[in-house]
């Protein structure tokens, strides 16, 4: 699978899943690397933006719900196994954080949970976390009444039920860090995330804008946030250039 890398090697690596049934692309398209110029230019973050196989997974609406699952189990698998070496290779051992927006915001959050210790940040703008429930024009995605399979990819529930022990301290290394226009069908599922997680010991932020704000001019300027630039200069030093105009590299994983 292709992939945008997007930045310099050595600083944090940061794993982009694309929105329902995106491409590596849209990231760049929407404006939101450029929205990161700063910090991929002073060598602080590197990008990678991930293709998607959601139309072969969770959204393939004629497949069981079990065969969904196997599906988006398989793509898990390819993050872990071949994404993540490659991040390796690249740029090191730095911290690893996931982030994404709309469905890309459930791939991000879910993974980082799904693996204690290997994530120090998940950022998830406009997403939704229970899949096993329609949610306004969106359908269920995942059979409720499923197995374990089901239980253990629907974070409200498997964080809620986690025992305390090893992984959930691990997990408590972790900021989530969450938002969503306080008008988008998806609120009410970011408000439960975020109340089991702090319920759990988990450091989560939960970040509202005004209106449904589904879009990616409402993401741009919530990523200084949610990446924890703060209100960082953005002057970027002539010297080195913007990141994401200076590489990208297209890789494949």
């Amino acid at each position: 699978m292709e992939l945008l890398v997007f930045g310099h090697p050595g600083g944090v690596r940061v794993l982009v899943f694309p929105t329902r049934g995106g491409r590596f692309y849209d990231y760049e398209d929407w404006g939101l690397v450029a929205a990161q110029a700063e910090p991929l230019a002073w060598w602080r973050r590197q990008l990678y933006c991930l293709d998607s196989v959601d139309h072969e997974s969770l959204y393939a609406l004629h497949l069981s719900p079990a065969e969904r699952l196997a599906r988006h189990r398989a793509y898990e698998a390819y993050v872990r196994e071949e994404v993540i070496p490659l991040t390796e290779r690249i740029s090191g051992n730095g911290p690893l954080w996931t982030h994404g927006c709309s469905l890309g915001a459930y791939h991000a959050v879910n993974f980082a949970l799904r693996h204690p210790g290997l994530c120090s940040r998940a950022v998830g703008l406009s997403g939704r976390y229970n899949l096993t429930e329609a949610v306004g024009n969106y359908p269920a995605l995942l059979d409720p009444q499923a197995d374990a399979d089901t239980y253990f990819q629907t974070p409200p529930w498997f964080i809620r039920g986690m025992p305390e022990g090893e992984s959930l301290r691990r997990l408590r290394a972790l900021h989530v860090w969450l938002g969503v226009g306080d008008e988008d069908v998806f609120a009410a599922s970011n408000h439960e995330l975020a109340t089991t997680l702090r319920q759990k010991g988990l450091r989560c932020d939960l970040e509202l804008w005004p209106g449904e704000a589904h879009r990616a001019r409402y993401w741009r300027p919530a990523l200084a946030r949610g990446m924890g630039d703060g209100a960082r200069s953005r002057t970027v030093p002539a010297s080195r250039g913007v990141g994401p105009s200076r590489i990208p590299q297209r890789a494949w994983a």
